[in-house]
């Protein structure tokens, strides 16, 4: 049996790495030395917001089929992808106000807000928002759509868990998807009987309790980031800055695995 290959392959050919190199184009006079970092680790981000997106699609068909293993191993790769994110926030802060509004003038009206990926992303985690999207190119704003009338990861736990045998009230598993997931005493009844008798069940919840907790840890640094480099100035997209990043904060992904915690 001949092995297919192309024998032409090269690391660099493979990933494109001479493409990849071209992609950091500077605009400041100089330019800036700081603005290659800033490039960098932008980039990088919807990297990873890429591979989010990949990986929390994937882990929707594991738990809607029910297979535990493969959840487990899927979103746990999201919650450590996630730490790499709040990891970066780090060697972002390396770079100190001054140098940072050395060129921060030539960003013009772009903003981490404008982030179409990241957007699919709290989309895929629930997110019910018509105007999430309103600022984005219509194709991106079908995209969103899309995932919007669709079902979320939750939703996807919800399908997983009842296939448990898990008796979940009928209309949570039929809701609206376009609409907001909102906390559900009964599921929440559902949640603590689970953890009690099936600990298998209770792992997946756990790890979306991982997920959820490294989303709110991004969302923290970032917005502390934000409020070193720029203080209380508006962002560059026009949004409020600061005073819109920590509107985000401390909003669960998944409530009902948050609320049950006090009656352990």
């Amino acid at each position: 049996m001949s092995e297919n290959f192309d024998s032409a392959l090269t690391y660099t050919s493979y990933l494109a790495v001479d493409e990849l190199l071209k992609l950091q184009r500077p605009l400041s006079d100089g330019p800036e030395h700081d603005e290659m970092l800033f490039i960098i680790i932008h980039q990088t981000y919807e990297l990873w917001f890429k591979q989010l997106i990949h990986e929390f699609k994937q882990a929707q068909i594991a738990l809607e089929s029910g297979d535990s293993h493969y959840s487990l191993a899927i979103l746990g790769r999201i919650r450590t992808i996630l730490k790499v994110c709040v990891t970066q926030i780090d060697i972002l802060e390396t770079m100190t106000p001054l140098q940072f509004n050395a060129f921060r003038s030539y960003l013009s009206s772009s903003s981490g807000f404008q982030s179409a990926q990241f957007r699919m992303v709290e989309a895929l985690l629930g997110r019910r928002d018509s105007k999430m999207a309103g600022h984005l190119p219509l194709d991106i704003q079908k995209q969103i759509e899309v995932i919007t009338n669709s079902n979320s990861v939750w939703d996807s736990t919800l399908v997983y868990i009842s296939k448990r045998g898990h008796k979940l009230p009928i209309d949570v598993l039929n809701r609206d998807k376009s609409i907001a997931y909102v906390a559900n005493a009964d599921v929440q009844n559902v949640l603590l009987e689970l953890h009690r008798n099936d600990p298998e069940s209770a792992m997946v919840c756990e790890r979306l309790v991982d997920i959820d907790e490294g989303m709110q840890e991004w969302r923290y640094r970032h917005v502390k980031m934000v409020e070193r480099t720029i203080g209380h100035k508006i962002g560059t997209g026009g949004s409020s800055g600061v005073a819109y990043l920590s509107s985000t904060l401390f909003n669960p992904t998944f409530p009902d695995l948050w609320e049950i915690r006090s009656r352990f």
